[in-house]
């Protein structure tokens, strides 16, 4: 018996290997954002806002031929167990530049030449895998904003724990497992926006494990829809 699976393949939180943790996403939850979306993803609880199309400020950062994208992703304080500083850390920059790489991939920055965009990201509690879950949160945020997108981007994690290949790592596992993978995703396009791996995998397992990564982003990205498809109607009536 591992330490995070157990003899009957069932995980510390009681998941099997192949299951996602509950993901639950409003959108419009910030009236003065341009778009907004609040998501919970397991324990994890992000809000996001996006503004613009806006004017470049300060000017000389306008690009002649594209948008501008700003992205900030901030922990806060009282997002983990130990207070964390409020001001911003390595990670929290890195995991900035990342989510906006992802994201950048999908948007028609070239529709809107020399304008800015700009994303927050505010983690309000963080148990693992908040990049992929503040991915999927941003998406919706940037669709509700009006921003044209090629698709919508849908992530999440796979991992390997006790040898096992295992979908949406929580907190535990991603500490204390042998392998993170977080995946970006536009399943329409059949594309992928983010690949990161912190670990080792045989070739047969990676092969595995992004496939696992795939299903579990289409399965997130039902729920982006069902999302934005549950505001608008409430909005027409």
């Amino acid at each position: 018996m591992g330490k995070l699976v157990d003899e009957q393949g069932r995980r510390v939180d009681g998941r099997g290997l192949n299951e996602m943790r509950p993901v639950k996403i409003e959108v419009g939850v910030l009236k003065n954002a341009d778009g907004s979306a609040y998501i919970e993803h397991g324990k994890n609880k992000i809000i996001v806002a996006v503004y613009g199309p806006k004017e470049v400020h300060p000017r000389h950062l306008a690009l002649p031929d594209r948008m501008f994208i700003r992205c900030r992703y901030h922990m806060s304080p009282f997002s983990v167990q130990e207070r964390k500083s409020p001001q911003p850390s390595r990670r929290e920059i890195e995991l900035s530049k990342v989510i906006r790489e992802a994201l950048e991939a999908a948007i028609m920055i070239e529709e809107y030449p020399r304008t800015a965009l700009d994303i927050f990201i505010e983690v309000l509690e963080s148990d693992g895998g908040s990049r992929g879950a503040s991915i999927t949160a941003a998406s919706v945020a940037l669709a509700n904003a009006g921003i044209p997108m090629r698709d919508m981007v849908a992530s999440c994690a796979v991992g390997k724990i006790d040898g096992h290949i295992v979908l949406d790592l929580n907190d535990q596992e991603d500490k204390e497992g042998e392998v993170d993978l977080p995946v970006a995703y536009m399943p329409n396009l059949n594309r992928i926006t983010l690949l990161q791996m912190d670990g080792k995998l045989l070739h047969e397992e990676f092969d595995r494990a992004l496939d696992l990564a795939v299903h579990g982003c289409e399965q997130i990205y039902g729920i982006q829809r069902s999302a934005l498809q549950d505001y608008y109607f409430k909005q027409d009536r």
